[in-house]
């Protein structure tokens, strides 16, 4: 028997060893913090890391020892997605999934295609198309007419604010010149007031609202692909940003309870439940309820989303100034902000007080600002064991505020990805913010000079849940595609991340914000959640960083995925 010593943070622990069950050997490490190319070999028993060494300790490898050659490559903390829908993600790949595509034409190809493979449904639903494919970002209901004109169409965009529908479709839900657009949505209209085919945010109610809700068993096959297609890229665990009833949203935390219990999750998943806007205080004893009912070693529900605002591709990202358009000002028009300011402080409070963590869109400035007052106003926020709150995607942050990120403590949840000169900034978000607001966009290098805690999420479906992917464009601030359609300039330069940070935000960064004690790190004594990548991305250069792949993950020390 070998015996072992390490140092984890704040506590000296031996570790006997027998002989392991699973020994890396043959390729680098990131331990979740550094980079650690001198470390030759890493071995797992029961579940547990029980060895890091520089050199493989041939006591821990016997006949029934399982080794595994890195071939070169690096072994990291498996990636755990702070900001996911993976059993949206998971249904949509079972629908009619257009993610794969990029302009109108291919859409309606694979629309028609689906349609006629599939005669028996009543409805085509599915989701995933790019707004940047279409003129002012609206697609109409005269194309999906042409390709589907005898069901209804609901097709969401790939970020899930905005919806495509047929003319079938917008007459089954009375929705017509005479209809008046909801209070937290707005339904694209020609001249003369008719619906053209583009529902944006609560408006995309007025017809999802009428398809047939998914049963429990097929919410649990999208929760399996979700979480079978997220494992073949190297995540181990995430946190799910919507679990609760939500307009097209069902609620997802039952079938997760199930799948835990029954041994289905292989992940570590935390909940976000879902804060009801258009309800008060009275909805903390519901989600104290839900939060007990809702707890298994592999599951807990303990954040609470709160949508503060939309997204500035339709003008409802929560803005301090107005939108602008090319040569003019579009008067009063600073978005919408879901929660009142003083609504929003005394939800904080609330969930603050009662243990719950805060993940909070926000997107505008107007909306990240009211975010950080709101931590800012809980009391005993610093508190030992206190929650830490994350505000996810920060797209547009003042530079006034980005200092009260380390101030206050508050997280950072970066959706990196999104940080580059696409279609759809160029051609909808910088006309209507304007130069200067611009280059407020997506701070990452100055919010972690400020010391704040940084995360890391993909959005998924909305965007690709390949942390690789993403990583390329926190390092680059360019898309790892080579497309005419995507400017190759890099995107505010200046707020590139070194990778050692950008892969500490998606590893330990993310498992801090899961609180998932022992994860997100490679130490002896930690769960063996692992991916193993095919090179060491700290040797190769920065643009190749995307083509960096996914050979192998571990969760609890048992192979999950293989490539």
């Amino acid at each position: 028997m070998v015996t072992k010593t390490t140092e984890p943070v704040g506590a000296t622990e031996e570790v006997l060893v027998s002989s392991a069950d699973v020994v890396f050997v043959g390729g680098s490490v990131f331990d979740g913090h550094i980079h650690r190319p001198e470390i030759g070999a890493v071995a797992i028993r029961n579940g547990r890391i029980i060895a890091v060494d520089r050199e493989l300790d041939r006591d821990l490898v016997s006949a029934d020892t399982e080794v595994v050659d890195l071939g070169g490559g690096m072994l990291l903390p498996g990636f755990i997605d702070a900001h996911v829908h993976p059993v949206e993600g998971g249904l949509e790949r079972r629908q009619c999934d257009l993610s794969a595509a990029h302009t109108q034409d291919e859409y309606l190809r694979m629309i028609r295609d689906y349609a006629a493979s599939h005669p028996d449904l009543e409805w085509i639903v599915g989701g995933g198309w790019h707004t940047a494919a279409f003129p002012g970002g609206t697609p109409l209901a005269a194309d999906l007419d042409r390709v589907v004109p005898d069901r209804p169409v609901f097709l969401s965009n790939r970020d899930h604010h905005g919806a495509w529908v047929n003319s079938v479709a917008l007459e089954r839900a009375g929705v017509d010149r005479h209809r008046a657009d909801p209070s937290d949505g707005r339904v694209e209209r020609d001249a003369e007031g008719n619906p053209t085919g583009t529902l944006h945010e609560g408006a995309r109610l007025l017809v999802h609202d009428l398809i047939p809700r998914v049963t429990d068993e097929e919410t649990r096959l999208g929760l399996l692909e979700g979480q079978r297609y997220l494992h073949a890229v190297g995540v181990t665990g995430w946190q799910d940003a919507i679990v609760g009833e939500y307009g097209s949203h069902t609620d997802t935390g039952d079938v997760y309870l199930r799948a835990a219990q029954e041994g289905e999750l292989t992940a570590t998943v935390v909940a976000a439940l879902w804060w009801d806007r258009n309800a008060g205080p009275e909805q903390i004893a519901r989600l104290k309820a839900r939060r007990a009912e809702l707890r298994h070693g592999k599951f807990v529900a303990t954040s609470v989303k709160i949508m503060q605002d939309g997204i500035p591709e339709n003008r409802t990202a929560a803005m301090l100034d107005p939108y602008l358009s090319p040569g003019c000002t579009c008067g009063t028009d600073r978005g919408h902000a879901f929660l009142e300011r003083d609504d929003l402080l005394e939800a904080v409070r609330l969930l603050d007080a009662d243990d719950f963590q805060v993940h909070i869109h926000a997107i505008g400035d107007r909306a990240v600002r009211d975010a950080l007052d709101a931590v800012e106003a809980t009391p005993n926020r610093m508190r030992p064991g206190a929650p830490l709150h994350h505000i996810a995607h920060i797209q547009i942050v003042h530079p006034a505020d980005v200092p009260r990120f380390g101030m206050l403590g508050v997280a950072a949840n970066m959706q990196a990805l999104w940080a580059t000169y696409e279609p759809q900034m160029v051609e909808l978000n910088l006309p209507s913010l304007g130069a200067e607001r611009a280059t407020w966009q997506y701070p990452f290098a100055a919010l972690a000079r400020t010391g704040a805690p940084l995360c890391a999420g993909s959005d998924w479906p909305v965007t690709t849940p390949d942390p690789w992917a993403a990583l390329h464009v926190a390092v680059n601030r360019v898309l790892p595609v080579d497309d005419a359609d995507y400017n190759p300039r890099p995107f505010l330069p200046e707020q590139c991340l070194d990778l050692a940070t950008a892969l500490r935000a998606y590893t330990s960064g993310s498992a801090r914000i899961n609180g998932v004690a022992g994860r997100g790190v490679i130490r002896v004594g930690a769960v063996a959640d692992i991916a193993v990548v095919d090179r060491d991305p700290f040797r190769i250069p920065s643009d190749a960083l995307a083509s960096t792949q996914t050979v192998s993950t571990w969760v609890d020390g048992r192979r999950v995925f293989e490539a």
